[in-house]
């Protein structure tokens, strides 16, 4: 712990890519290293020294795709942050922590509903609060939404920071549908950033069938390793032929497919959110968790005949988090094969490739080495 430092240190996105409409010409993004001021810390406040923030989707989406923050460039992106408090609530003071991606207000009718991972007044580092992100030495946040990090055992601290998106999300969807002891599961994108502890999750919770899809043969193969039961390559695929699959292997194997299936969406692809509207039936529910700007077409009246659901996920609520940090220092939860260093001077390039790749086969985590 180095103590407060005059400035903080931080690769800014100064300008993300965009394309003029009208001309077409495309406009590059631009990722800076600068220095930010260190604010004044508010009552309840503390600064944490950032021990490693790991590389969203929602950044590259940011970054790449256009798609708004509320606050405006230049600003810091990064939301999948573990770190060290070094200043600000004295009872802090030293702690290792977890920042959770989104942080409720927790005055508002929405919070006291309990659903306070959908506040409106929520701050979210890399967006909503200020200037300020993971991609950086130090952050400042509220106390109160801090997730203490007691005894990590094998685990570095950095490894860590990937709980706060890309575990705690799937908790999140897995409360949002109910999912119990004995369900029948399928994860679309089974085997990206988020999908492959989606898979894990909902085998932690008890799923008694978990199937999964994506891609990636290969990527397929490992995903049974960690809590699928069966797997499904879209690749080449139309739905109707992933359908029959999905049939195929449910017949072969004694299990129920006509109806009750809970369906996550992780991809946020067309085509991911396509199959999971054609494999929900009756009884069923698709929760959405993955993010994506296309449109898909869908008669609404199939949920009313299937007396299905369709739901939305965000992020997580803080109160989850020591759940899901248990659950990943237990074991139930893998972390290790999944997950990747790298220093934060690399972050250029660490957009592109995430980018240019689409579903990486780590999570990689960028560590502060200004």
């Amino acid at each position: 712990m180095a103590g407060v430092p005059d400035k903080i240190k931080t690769w800014q996105m100064v300008q993300p890519w965009s394309k003029d409409r009208e001309t077409g010409k495309v406009t590059e993004g631009k990722l800076a290293k600068t220095e930010i001021p260190v604010p004044e810390l508010k009552p309840g406040e503390v600064l944490v020294e950032v021990a490693g923030c790991g590389v969203c989707h929602t950044d590259l989406s940011y970054f790449f795709d256009g798609v708004p923050t509320v606050s405006k460039p230049p600003l810091t992106l990064g939301h999948e942050i573990s770190g060290v408090v070094v200043a600000g609530e004295k009872a802090w003071m030293g702690k290792e922590v977890i920042i959770p991606a989104v942080m409720p207000c927790r005055q508002c009718p929405i919070c006291k509903e309990g659903r306070g991972n959908r506040c409106l007044a929520q701050k979210m580092p890399g967006n909503s609060l200020g200037i300020y992100g993971g991609n950086s030495t130090h952050i400042p946040v509220p106390a109160i939404d801090l997730c203490e990090v007691k005894d990590r055992g094998k685990f570095s601290l950095a490894q860590l920071a990937v709980i706060a998106d890309a575990v705690t999300t799937p908790y999140q969807a897995s409360m949002r549908a109910g999912l119990k002891s004995g369900d029948r599961v399928i994860v679309i994108g089974a085997t990206g950033g988020v999908g492959v502890h989606m898979v894990q999750t909902a085998k932690a919770l008890g799923a008694k069938t978990v199937i999964g899809i994506a891609r990636n043969p290969e990527k397929l193969k490992r995903s049974l390793e960690f809590g699928a039961d069966f797997t499904i390559s879209s690749l080449n695929k139309e739905s109707k032929d992933i359908r029959n699959e999905f049939r195929a292997i449910c017949k072969e194997n004694g299990i129920e497919a006509g109806y009750g299936w809970k369906i996550f969406e992780v991809s946020g692809t067309k085509a991911g959110q396509d199959l999971a509207l054609d494999l929900l039936s009756f009884t069923g529910k698709l929760i959405v968790v993955g993010f994506g700007m296309a449109k898909s077409e869908y008669s609404i009246s199939r949920l009313m005949a299937f007396d299905a659901e369709i739901i939305g996920t965000w992020g997580c609520l803080p109160e989850y988090y020591p759940i899901v940090l248990d659950m990943v220092l237990k074991g139930k939860i893998k972390l290790e094969p999944f997950v990747e260093l790298r220093p934060m001077s690399t972050i250029a390039a660490v957009y592109d490739e995430v980018h240019k790749a689409g579903s990486p086969a780590k999570r990689i985590v960028l560590t502060p080495d200004f």
